[in-house]
């Protein structure tokens, strides 16, 4: 079985950021999977296809969440 791959667009400063990071960790002790952080902070392109909506969050390459990453929805993602 191929490992999920999970890429987060966030900002450095960003409590919501934070939030989701903490659910995705949580969820990659109990199921493992690749993780990639990507900050758009002063990147001219990241800035203007995220802008306001970090986090953004995709798996396997398709975009899932935005701001808030539910743990159960998450856990379907990965696990499913």
């Amino acid at each position: 079985m191929e490992q999920h791959e999970i890429l987060m667009y966030s900002r450095r400063r960003c409590g919501l950021c934070d939030e989701a990071r903490a659910v995705i960790l949580a969820q990659r002790e109990r199921h493992p999977f690749r993780f990639e952080e990507a900050f758009i902070d002063g990147d001219e392109a990241l800035e203007a296809a995220y802008g306001l909506r970090v986090p953004v969050v995709l798996v396997d390459g398709v975009e899932q969440f935005e701001y808030v990453v539910p743990p159960d929805d998450l856990r379907g993602l990965v696990e499913g």
